[in-house]
């Protein structure tokens, strides 16, 4: 699993920057104000995410565990419907759109619980064993 992570993690992180840079530029006399932001939201969060990928295929190559398999399947889950709605959003205006994303936000917000699952999962083994 910790080459998908990283993988996947490089494919976000390189499609974060190119929406971002050109996305941006291509968009600002397309979209208003409102759908810029909502636009860069999107990027932004989805450039977050793609970091924490690349370090959860790093720590999952060092340690493989349910907690981190079910961290990246979450991030991925939050990632695709938080980021694809908001940017579905920011292009068609369509307000209903919107109403997708914090289904995907409850996936990043599980994602980061299974992560933080992890860490004290060391944390104690790590005590355990002084």
């Amino acid at each position: 699993m910790n080459h998908y992570c990283i993988l996947v993690g490089a494919i976000l992180g390189l499609s974060s920057v190119l929406a971002g840079a050109g996305g941006v530029h291509l968009l600002e006399d397309l979209l208003d104000q409102k759908s810029l932001s909502t636009f860069q939201t999107a990027v932004r969060f989805q450039m977050y995410h793609a970091i924490v990928l690349l370090f959860l295929g790093l720590l999952h190559s060092k340690k493989q565990s349910m907690s981190l398999t079910l961290s990246f399947v979450c991030f991925i889950f939050g990632i695709s419907l938080f980021c694809g709605s908001l940017y579905a959003l920011a292009l068609t205006g369509i307000g209903i759109l919107g109403a997708i994303a914090p289904i995907g936000g409850i996936g990043l917000i599980l994602g980061w619980a299974c992560l933080l699952s992890e860490a004290i999962t060391i944390g104690r083994n790590r005590r355990s064993s002084i």
